[in-house]
């Protein structure tokens, strides 16, 4: 028995040393991952997805992911261009396109990204207007995409979408703000009040040469309006007058005018 405890306890070294080995060099990577692998410091080919074997000690395999990340950028404090203060956040949706430069390029891309985001947002909308900041959102996110994937692709980082989320005002401007909506209201509805009274006279002035050339016409619209007034249950009295007996004085009013 004595003899047998050392091979025993070799065999169960070798065994340690062989599982050991095995779950270093075996390596699984999912269908959205890719392996960076440096092998004694220097690049090698991308591995993976699926199985990937690597040599214990003389390889370090880096895991990538190359789903698309989201992440919110920080409430930022940002001046407009009109000396507004106002805080806006977004959301940025980026993904590793090259797994070698998103490792070797920088050294968190993650992070790297999410400050480049921060820094871009303060100086992009600091530049605009607080009304295009309001009506422009999305040519601001079209710019602040642009902008933030020109620096991420060096990286081999392609930033997909920008989205600024919410625009917090100051209480006094929410104030200013819906006084402007309301005095712009008013003026719509002044115009379209104004509008209709044009229109209005147009008609009655086309309906003035057309009475004029029919003397007909305003003694039938004058029964008209007779037979109008009467219909309603009312104390109106009326006397009506012919129109041949006033014509004398209309065809004198319009020889002297």
């Amino acid at each position: 028995m004595p003899l047998l405890a050392p091979s025993l306890m070799g065999f169960l070294f070798v065994v340690f040393l062989v599982l050991y080995f095995l779950s270093s060099a075996i390596k699984i990577l999912k269908e959205y991952e890719r392996g960076v692998v440096f092998r004694l410091g220097r690049i090698i080919p991308v591995k993976g997805p699926g199985l990937v074997i690597i040599w214990p000690i003389i390889d370090k395999l880096v895991r990538v992911s190359l789903r698309t990340v989201t992440f919110d950028v920080p409430v930022q404090d940002i001046i407009t261009k009109d000396n507004i203060t106002v805080k806006v956040n977004a959301v940025v949706y980026f993904r590793v396109m090259d797994p070698i430069k998103a490792i070797t390029a920088v050294e968190d891309f993650f992070y790297a990204t999410s400050q480049i985001a921060q820094t871009t947002l303060r100086s992009i909308l600091g530049q605009s207007q607080l009304d295009d900041l309001l009506a422009k959102r999305d040519e601001l996110n079209a710019e602040l995409q642009k902008v933030i994937d020109f620096q991420t692709e060096p990286w081999g980082v392609k930033v997909t979408a920008v989205e600024v989320k919410n625009v917090d005002l100051p209480v006094e401007m929410q104030r200013a703000i819906a006084k402007q909506a309301e005095a712009e209201r008013e003026k719509r509805a002044k115009i379209i009040h104004a509008d209709g009274e044009y229109q209005a006279s147009q008609k009655l002035a086309d309906a003035a040469k057309i009475i004029a050339s029919q003397p007909m016409a305003l003694q039938l619209r004058y029964l008209q309006t007779l037979v109008e007034v009467s219909a309603e249950k009312n104390s109106t009295t009326i006397f009506p007058v012919p129109i041949d007996l006033i014509k004398p004085f209309l065809d004198n009013l319009e020889k002297k005018g």
